[in-house]
């Protein structure tokens, strides 16, 4: 569980069957939901995923190469689901990085990036956006900014992952998120906006959220952003 402030002001995660959130109300408590276990195609390929990288980074990796995702994890934090900075360690990173390319089916023509990232920052992502929302196909349009580094390597990609629909009142979102598509850097950055279908459908005034996140060549990662729009 994470606390935060003097008096536990702001509380998030689970103890005891009881799981602390807040939203834009405030703080608020909930009996704890036991997850369902699905084995669904899609998290198999994640934890496939996880295995695979966690075994490599103990087999394959050089110990050099495993100190420099150390010293890459000692330079880049990021912030946690209550706004606070956390460290994250080398495996993490490694981890992380990689398995996003995994999910996106990245790892050809470009293999694991095993050699951490040099430039001491996340990947830079200008927010994009969900120009329209088709319930007819379920086509999500994704405006984006193709001056980010992202965009213009053979590499690089910008992942899109879409939400559950829900109702049009809804105005937060938290998840579940599933793999939707990607738009590949390339030496000439592709053209905004562009087509990805969504991976949950949806119906005319359904309001469907998405996150995005974008890959570098390096192996960097970016935040990730969140845009909301209504099937129409």
């Amino acid at each position: 569980m994470l606390i935060k402030g003097l008096l536990a002001t702001e509380m998030s995660g689970s103890i005891a069957g009881i799981t602390a959130s807040h939203n834009a109300g405030g703080q608020y408590f909930r009996a704890r939901a036991v997850p369902v276990n699905p084995g669904s195609t899609r998290q198999d390929t994640v934890r496939g995923a996880l295995s695979a990288l966690t075994i490599r980074w103990n087999a394959s990796l050089t110990q050099a190469q495993r100190d420099a995702w150390g010293v890459y994890a000692k330079n880049v934090s990021v912030k946690d689901r209550l706004g606070a900075t956390r460290q994250r360690s080398g495996i993490n990173w490694y981890c992380a990085c990689n398995s996003l390319r995994a999910i996106a089916g990245m790892l050809l023509p470009t293999p694991y990036i095993d050699d951490a990232p040099t430039v001491f920052t996340g990947a830079l992502l200008t927010p994009p956006s969900i120009v329209s929302a088709t319930a007819a196909t379920d086509v999500l349009s994704i405006s984006f900014e193709n001056t980010n580094t992202w965009a213009s390597a053979v590499g690089g990609a910008l992942l899109v992952f879409a939400g559950i629909p829900q109702n049009a009142g809804v105005s937060s979102y938290q998840g579940p998120y599933r793999y939707s598509g990607k738009i590949p850097g390339a030496v000439v950055p592709p053209t905004s906006p562009l087509p990805i279908t969504s991976a949950y459908p949806f119906g005319v005034g359904n309001r469907v959220f998405v996150r995005f996140r974008s890959i570098n060549l390096d192996g960097r990662i970016s935040p990730s952003f969140q845009s909301t729009a209504l099937g129409a």
